[in-house]
């Protein structure tokens, strides 16, 4: 099917039509036609053509004086014929101008108005046509600019809430503040990581689990999640077009934020060939008949979308095993319909005609058009089937009045956003593109190459192989040990993500309360806000066990001092001195008597290292200060010794470090 190509359009957004009708220089005054303050216009256009449709675009308020207009006009179809071809174009609005032709405006024109549904505005005399051009553009750069501070602000705040302590559920609650709806994370299984905002019904937040289906890749499907049929129908018969094979569909090269118009409703409701899903359901193929998009959500692209022409039967269009199911072959093409041929005649229509089914089964409420990537990631083939479609990089969808829309993490890794809210603005699509490439950094591969590599050190450590031997996979001969402890809330995977990411390593670990990174020796941990660290010194794979422990004591005292970041101590001591053996047999028949009670040796150790300090001891361990009051006396007679003897706790001290 050829593509159809969306016309140029302003880069602004559309105007209600409200606002138009607020000014009073304009004095413009709505006599006929719905009252409805969604209605948009995307720019004015003079014609006194008798059949405009050829030279319309869809959203303008169309402007005329009435010369068109014949004598006999009022007592014919002629104001009805007129009045049906602007609609069928698209077009939003009509104003009518008085004098010099009419003293007032034509009441079989009102009344058609009516009829169709179309705004009909009275012009008065003093009003001119450029003024009132004059005025949509005023508008239009009044709302361009409102919506440009909007994602900046947007943009900023997302930005800020990204350096925070908890990446994620920061950015996440962000987001949900700035379009005022609800936003989730869901992990590459399906399952939701993290969400804020205003919690949706059970049937929204199933549909938008429903929808990340549709572009998270088949590698990662989520548990229950509808399979997508070819032609990106779900097997449930939830009815998802997917942008290739709807006509619906933005060009992927169009900006996604050139805010073309919403398209007017067709005159008759879609209607799909009968075809029976794995779920028992009709619903239609997108590549078979086009999909109504919803007027009630404004796309933020506002690209105008390809009139559909009135319903023709499809029953005629069966093809050899595919039972009420008729052909894009068909179907006619929409062409492009851009520009007009150089003698000015109009351009071909777009006329893909939504098809009736023999059964009258309808396309369902809850229809979804999804938006194609810019580069789209291929989906999964079985062997010995066609190639499978390339995957969307977002999704919309509509349950009742509330809006969902999905987005694939640009890391490949399965991780998807979701978006529910009440309406759509324009800005929503790019705030949530700023959120996405965030989100992707926070949760994405950060050293490219580097999995299968660290996959491939873990097996060998779980098949029995020493740590010097596979450190060489991870690529660096040096290594620091990192534990952190956030100071607010107990760290969680994707906080802990985010602090390896800040570190500039992946190799994380999460455990209770404490978060442990392997970092490579050639990085500098820096301190990092909302966390607590303690940092070993550099050193070599097979001394990765030492360097846990100088990482988990410079941490305590970090905890204890209230310091961001204690790094351990590496210069020249005792150890040098004394034989690693002797010190170690020392130190085992110094501490003999606290052997079976570690609980004392570590409230020891800190006490040592904390200079004797019973409150920052207690915080340390997370104790009362009267039970290492306790403990330390229990030691000083355990070891029959005075403990406030600096020479005792010179040598305990060293005896600490090596038993």
């Amino acid at each position: 099917m050829p593509e159809t190509t969306a016309p140029a359009v302003p880069p602004t957004p559309p105007v209600p039509l409200s606002a138009l009708l607020a000014r009073e220089d304009l004095a413009l005054r709505q006599i006929a036609g719905p009252a409805d303050r969604g209605t948009v216009i995307h720019w004015a256009h003079t014609s006194e053509m008798a059949d405009p449709y050829p030279y319309l675009l869809g959203g303008e308020l169309l402007l005329t004086a009435g010369v068109h207009v014949p004598e006999a006009a009022g007592s014919g179809t002629y104001f009805d014929d007129y009045v049906s071809r602007i609609v069928a174009a698209g077009g939003a609005a009509l104003g009518f101008g008085l004098a010099p032709v009419h003293d007032t405006v034509p009441r079989a024109l009102v009344a058609a108005c009516e009829r169709h549904g179309l705004p009909l505005l009275e012009v008065p005399p003093q009003t001119t046509f450029s003024g009132v051009a004059r005025a949509v553009w005023q508008l239009m750069a009044q709302a361009r600019l409102a919506e440009l501070r909007r994602v900046t602000e947007a943009q900023q705040s997302l930005a800020s809430a990204a350096a925070r302590p908890d990446p994620v559920p920061s950015v996440l609650r962000r987001l949900a503040q700035h379009l005022s709806g609800h936003a989730v994370l869901f992990g590459p299984d399906g399952t939701a990581l993290a969400g804020a905002g205003r919690e949706p019904s059970e049937e929204v937040r199933a549909a938008l689990t429903d929808l990340t289906a549709v572009v998270r890749p088949t590698g990662a499907p989520a548990p229950g999640a509808p399979a997508i049929a070819a032609g990106g129908r779900t097997a449930g018969g939830t009815g998802t077009d997917t942008a290739e094979n709807s006509p619906t569909a933005p060009d992927p090269s169009h900006p996604t934020d050139d805010h073309s118009p919403t398209p007017r409703p067709a005159p008759a409701p879609a209607i799909a060939a009968s075809r029976r899903t794995a779920g028992g359901t009709d619903t239609d193929t997108a590549e078979n008949s086009p999909t109504t998009p919803d007027r009630s959500h404004p796309a933020d692209d506002h690209s105008p979308t390809p009139r559909a022409a009135p319903p023709t039967n499809a029953a005629s269009g069966r093809t050899a095993g595919r039972t009420g199911t008729n052909t894009a072959e068909d179907s006619p093409t929409p062409p492009n319909r851009s520009h007009l041929t150089d003698d000015h005649s109009p351009a071909p229509r777009p006329a893909p005609a939504p098809a009736i089914a023999a059964g009258g089964s309808t396309v369902p409420a809850s229809a979804r058009q999804v938006v194609p990537p810019a580069t789209s990631r291929p989906a999964a083939t079985p062997a010995g089937s066609s190639p499978a479609r390339p995957l969307p990089a977002s999704a919309t969808a509509t349950v009742g009045s509330t809006h969902l829309a999905a987005y694939a993490l640009g890391s490949g890794e399965g991780f998807v956003l979701g978006v529910a809210t009440a309406r759509r603005e324009p800005g929503d699509h790019t705030i949530a593109s700023v959120a996405c490439v965030l989100l992707s950094l926070l949760t994405g591969e950060h050293h490219s190459g580097a999995g299968a590599a660290r996959s491939s050190a873990l097996v060998r450590l779980l098949l029995g192989s020493v740590p010097e031997e596979v450190a060489p996979l991870l690529g660096a001969e040096a290594w620091v040990v990192v534990h952190a402890r956030p100071e607010a809330q107990v760290p969680d995977a994707v906080a802990a993500s985010a602090l390896g990411a800040a570190l500039g390593s992946p190799l994380v670990d999460l455990g209770r309360d404490v978060v442990r990174v392997l970092v490579p020796g050639g990085r500098v941990p820096e301190p990092q806000p909302g966390w607590t660290l303690g940092v070993s010194a550099a050193v070599q794979p097979r001394e990765w066990p030492t360097a846990d422990a100088q990482a988990a004591r410079a941490l305590a005292r970090a905890r204890a001092t209230r310091t961001a970041l204690i790094r351990h101590g590496a210069r020249p001591g005792l150890t040098d001195l004394v034989p690693r053996a002797d010190a170690e047999a020392h130190a085992h028949a110094l501490l003999a008597p606290l052997a079976d009670r570690p609980e004392l040796i570590d409230t020891l150790r800190n006490w040592l290292a904390l200079h004797g300090s019973w409150d920052r001891t207690a915080v340390a361990l997370d104790v009362h200060r009267n039970t290492v009051r306790q403990r330390i006396a229990r030691c000083a007679a355990l070891l029959a010794t005075d403990l406030d003897d600096p020479d005792v706790r010179m040598e305990l001290w060293f005896a600490l470090r090596h038993g």
